[in-house]
């Protein structure tokens, strides 16, 4: 019994960079995928109507804001995972 119990903890002990890695790496994708969507449509909207660019840039910037918080969510559970 303990024998199994010290390989289980040393098997955790051992993945643990692992899901460090893919917790900052899938989040930093997730992040990047819905800024650059977010640019692009936002672009699009200038582009096709130039007056509204006011209208645009402060929900542009606040979507923004919110997909880079995913980013920095999987930096805290990066951090939290021992």
């Amino acid at each position: 019994m303990e024998k199994e119990l010290v390989d289980t903890v040393s098997t955790v002990v051992n993945l643990a960079p692992l899901a460090k890695a893919l917790s900052i790496g899938l989040s930093a994708i997730g992040a990047g995928l819905g800024i650059g969507l977010i640019g692009a449509k936002a672009m699009e909207a200038i582009g096709r109507n130039p007056e509204a660019t006011g209208k645009v840039l402060v929900p542009m910037l606040i979507a923004s804001a919110f997909a880079e918080a995913v980013a920095i969510y999987g930096l805290v559970i990066a951090f939290s995972i021992k």
